[in-house]
């Protein structure tokens, strides 16, 4: 019998896992309905909903996505969007400080709450016909859906499914029937904010994300241009390549570990000045982020998000380091109890904390840990998922008529909202350095209808953002 932290004991946990992934099946008709409801935010929210929405594909049931950007009044999502990206790129303290607040108030606060309240007759309007059961992958979803299944707008049940490791309290609301946690960590997070039942069901990831063997680990060096023999820290900072990358990259050059391999997103601009600095490996948008772990020896990350779960499933070793504010912070402190990723917290460990990882007992026992998530759950999150619709089987309540609302309360509502984009962070940053405050208020107070709600955007399992989610 292979010993603890043996690489053959690695080799069989890896084929535990395999043999336990869900395989593609040739299902008949759907009969069943599930609806998604992410938000383009980065790409770990809509990489969830993809995977979600694939494994229960397989298992023979319909599935629509819905961004919750799009739902959002005036169509202000990309000004969500972008306030949020400046302000993680240019105010990060700001950002820390608001993650923290709206920590100690247990959620979002009144004028958040006000927003997410837009958006909830839009979310209603957007379920297709026979919907079985509601899914969040977006805590703002979650409150959403939480409050509509209140209030006895919504019948079917509305599961959450944690997409972090660790919970904020805007993930957990009243009326989310259940909430899904990829570990034991994040799901008693879930349980002290108030979550009445939380299921421990493991993560959620792409099966092509497994171990690789020798050959298949010098195929991939090959097909990227990356050198045979050196050690190779692969370095991600999400799809818009935030944080001090450049800053890590250099350090980790420079420290002598191994050599870094610098995913730089969206960010072009990252790339060409890392390629500045001689970073000889800083790539952007990258396709084959499975290929590209396979030919890693350990991950660096500072956001802990999907990325994250993905490295485990390719059997990587992973460190947080530098994080992002907010939850990157939580991440990097849940991921380090859970026994999953070690916390570096000074440049002066990084050396030997990422040699021990790459050649050491400690990088052993974590490809080890990782593993065992995909093997550990009794039960998946798609089949979670499926048991609560084919159990609901009641359509979602029809909206009720809409009335006009009379221009002084629309233009009250449209001041609301863009308070309350302010206040989340959302596009604060952007208002500020474009000058779009007065426009952004007209255009709320003249489109703030709630006919002209957009239906769901994605009709079939792919959905609109099922590409757009690496790395």
């Amino acid at each position: 019998m292979p010993h603890f932290g043996s690489t053959a004991h690695l080799r069989a946990l890896a084929a535990a896992a395999l043999r336990t992934a869900p395989a593609p099946t040739t299902a008949a008709a759907p009969t069943e309905r599930v609806t998604i409801v992410s938000a383009s935010i980065g790409a770990g929210h809509d990489g969830a909903a993809a995977e979600l929405a694939r494994r229960l594909t397989a298992d023979g049931l319909a599935v629509d996505r819905i961004d919750l950007l799009d739902l959002l009044p005036a169509r202000i999502g990309p000004l969500v969007r972008d306030g949020y990206h400046r302000m993680l790129v240019h105010a990060p303290w700001a950002y820390q400080r608001i993650y923290r607040s709206s920590e100690r108030a247990g959620g979002g606060g009144p004028l958040a709450r006000t927003l997410l309240r837009t958006a909830e007759h839009r979310v209603l309007r957007a379920l297709p016909p026979g919907t079985g059961a509601v899914v969040s992958t977006y805590p703002g979803a979650s409150r959403v859906l939480g409050n509509l299944r209140r209030a006895g707008r919504l019948a079917v049940p509305a599961l959450t499914y944690l997409t972090d490791f660790s919970v904020h309290p805007l993930w957990v609301t009243g009326g989310i029937d259940i909430h899904l946690a990829a570990h034991a960590v994040p799901a008693a997070q879930a349980r002290a904010a108030g979550a009445p039942d939380v299921r421990v069901c493991g993560p959620v990831t792409n099966p092509r994300f497994r171990p690789a063997d020798s050959r298949e680990r010098s195929a991939a060096r090959i097909r990227f241009g990356l050198p045979q023999n050196a050690p190779l820290a692969l370095l991600v900072a999400g799809s818009w390549g935030v944080g001090p990358v450049r800053q890590v990259a250099l350090e980790l050059r420079d420290c002598g570990a191994a050599v870094p391999v610098v995913v730089c997103g969206r960010n072009t601009a990252l790339a060409a000045r890392l390629r500045a600095d001689g970073i000889e490996h800083a790539l952007g948008w990258v396709d084959d982020m499975p290929g590209l772990m396979q030919a890693a020896d350990v991950l660096v990350q500072n956001a802990g998000g999907l990325t994250s779960l993905e490295a485990f499933a390719a059997g990587l070793p992973v460190a947080s380091y530098r994080c992002i504010a907010g939850h990157g912070l939580t991440n990097a402190a849940a991921l380090e109890e859970a026994g999953l990723a070690v916390w570096i917290r000074r440049c002066a460990d990084l050396k030997e904390t990422v040699g021990d990882l790459i050649t050491g007992p400690r990088g052993l026992l974590q490809r080890e840990a990782g593993l065992a998530l995909f093997t550990a759950a009794a039960c998946g999150p798609a089949a979670e998922i499926s048991r609560a619709c084919r159990a609901g089987g009641r359509p979602a309540v029809p909206p009720a008529p809409t009335r006009r609302t009379r221009p002084a309360v629309r233009r009250l509502a449209a001041t609301t909202a863009v308070a309350c984009a302010i206040w989340a962070g959302a596009f604060g940053t952007a208002v500020a350095t474009t000058g779009e405050a007065p426009r952004l208020v007209r255009a709320l107070g003249h489109e703030l209808d709630p006919d002209d709600a957009p239906r769901t955007h994605a009709n079939h399992p792919e959905g609109h953002h099922q590409e757009d989610r690496r790395p």
